[in-house]
């Protein structure tokens, strides 16, 4: 937000001043500085995204495990059991889970940035923040339920006696790659939902497709080599393989697709700052 002093202009009885706060039309894509001021606003959202969430149930946080979990049981059966897919003498829950740990963060930012706006339309409409609080306050709630994910899995590796080696340390960059990926298409989504309603039911059928042109329900390594190249082409691809190298020790770490994923992921978020940017100026008179 910018005040120029072409806003401050004298009422006409020449006695009181007022000002005009209008959002910025230039400037960085990201006014950090202004969003550290509203820090306090984006994690007393997010806290309300987790417990308006899990309010009223008996299990509580545990949903935030039962999806990927039962997923996870479900693959395993199909491509461990019925197909016999190798493994790499891992269990193939493990392997099917820490697909869907990747699968999880991606679909739960996006999921939930791109309503953001739409949620919280009586705040745009009355009161001044900085809009762009809101998708990340969705994202930091997505983050959390990660957390629970990656805790469940730790005793998963556990009662298997499946230790991690020192990749492990990179697991938060894997998990950064697929969050800035997701947010960056939230941006976008979140954006064009203000005025069209239908991206609100286009996004899960987006997401249910995405989930089948990743690899998470099987590794890399089952794919015939001819074929992988199409899914190499899923930017989701290489990070979600580097999380099984770094937790389990197998899958295709491909540098040549981790640096896809980097730059796929670096200019999708930038065309969302842009996108949303360029947008939000009018949410308040669109919502």
């Amino acid at each position: 937000m910018t005040i120029s002093t072409s806003d401050l202009y004298l009422a006409p009885n020449k006695d009181v001043v007022h000002t005009r706060i209008r959002a910025s039309q230039t400037g960085s894509l990201i006014d950090i500085p202004e969003l550290l001021r509203y820090g306090e606003l984006l994690l007393t959202l997010a806290e309300r995204d987790l417990r308006v969430r899990y309010k009223q149930t008996v299990l509580g946080v545990v949903w935030v495990v039962v999806q990927p979990l039962m997923a996870s049981l479900i693959f395993a059966f199909i491509f461990g059991v019925i197909a016999r897919l190798p493994s790499g003498g891992t269990p193939y829950v493990l392997v099917a889970f820490a697909g869907m740990m990747g699968w999880s963060i991606f679909s739960n930012i996006m999921g939930r940035g791109s309503v953001s706006l739409l949620s919280n339309s009586q705040m745009i409409s009355r009161i001044y923040f900085p809009r762009l609080v809101l998708p990340l306050a969705a994202a930091s709630a997505a983050l959390v339920d990660w957390g629970f994910s990656l805790g469940l899995m730790s005793l998963m590796m556990a009662w298997y006696r499946v230790w991690p080696g020192w990749g492990a340390l990179l697991l938060p960059v894997w998990i950064a790659i697929i969050a800035i990926l997701a947010l960056g298409l939230a941006l976008v989504a979140s954006s064009l939902m203000v005025r069209y309603r239908d991206i609100n039911h286009i996004i899960p059928v987006a997401l249910q497709l995405g989930l089948y042109i990743s690899p998470v329900a099987l590794s890399m390594e089952n794919v015939p080599e001819k074929y992988q190249w199409v899914l190499w082409l899923n930017p989701l691809s290489g990070p979600l393989e580097a999380i099984r190298w770094s937790l389990l020790g197998n899958g295709l770490l491909s540098f040549s697709a981790l640096a896809y994923s980097i730059t796929a992921a670096a200019a999708i978020f930038c065309v969302g700052l842009t996108v949303f940017k360029r947008q939000e100026r009018s949410f308040a008179d669109v919502i």
